[in-house]
């Protein structure tokens, strides 16, 4: 058994090794591409050289996660092919505002990938928020509370099919029981331009359940005053996430799953009035 434990353990290391390996080329790929693209715009003097210290220094929290994760034992909760899905959206967008319901393990990896933009965290256990930051410091996370049960999700589904529910606006400012309107004023005025929704806890009858942040994660996307927002919920596999992103996400903004992560991209509503709420 310990030996196959610590076989399984170098695997994860080795997987984890390959994927920031990977992001660091496709990076350092990026940086070279922007660097010959500038230079062709402003055309500057061939003898002017870049300072040795800026030609190859990564980012921070980059370097951060590099070591982070290679000497971690402790992997991303979602799969390599997973987070791909994410990292595709994330190459065209970052840096952009990435709004993520959860904290956790994989929490540094997503500022990471969105390196120059803001990764912003809702958790609701306060005590893990803690334990994390400790760890990481320099993660932008809040304290939210979730006034919901899982047992609650097949009524709660009803309410939202209601008309009201279809209505966009601000979360704050919505009738609709399966809007939050709980979290810091500056969720709200933030345009997101990705958002994952990992959270909150959602396996046990007791648990909030994410019957309103896969709502409320839509309605964020539809109120935007222009563009569209990627949103990704994970966990598909089950009831409530699967049957919640397909009502209140659309299945007609869907644009891939993969293993248990599902990805849509809503467009603003504000900016085509009269655009129904799901695509017929």
């Amino acid at each position: 058994m310990k030996g196959k434990q610590q076989s399984s353990i170098n695997f994860k290391v080795i997987l984890i090794c390959s994927f920031f390996l990977l992001l660091f080329f496709l990076v350092m790929r990026s940086t070279f591409s922007n660097s010959q693209n500038s230079s062709k715009i402003s055309e500057p003097n061939p003898t002017t050289k870049c300072p040795s210290h800026s030609c190859t220094k990564i980012s921070a929290s980059l370097a951060n996660a590099l070591v982070h994760y290679a000497t971690s034992n402790i992997t991303p909760q979602q799969t390599f092919k997973e987070i791909s899905v994410s990292l595709k959206v994330l190459q065209k967008k970052s840096p952009c505002n990435f709004l993520v319901f959860g904290l956790g393990h994989d929490s540094l990896m997503w500022t990471s990938l969105n390196h120059g933009g803001r990764t912003v965290f809702l958790e609701e256990d306060e005590s893990w928020i803690q334990q994390i930051k400790a760890q990481n410091p320099s993660l932008e996370s809040y304290h939210v509370v979730y006034n919901t049960k899982l047992t609650e999700a097949d009524e709660l589904h009803d309410v939202g099919m209601q008309e009201h529910c279809k209505v966009v606006s601000d979360p704050r400012k919505s009738k609709c029981q399966l809007a939050l309107k709980g979290f810091p004023g500056e969720v709200y005025d933030v345009e997101w331009d990705l958002i994952m929704v990992d959270a909150p806890t959602g396996y046990f009858d007791g648990a909030p359940g994410r019957m309103s942040a896969v709502y409320t994660a839509g309605l964020m996307a539809r109120n935007r005053a222009n563009g569209d927002t990627d949103v990704f919920v994970h966990d598909v596999d089950r009831a409530v996430e699967d049957r919640f992103s397909k009502s209140f996400l659309c299945e007609g903004y869907l644009v891939e799953q993969e293993g248990r992560i599902r990805h849509f991209n809503i467009p603003s509503h504000t900016s085509r009035l009269g655009t129904p709420f799901c695509p017929h």
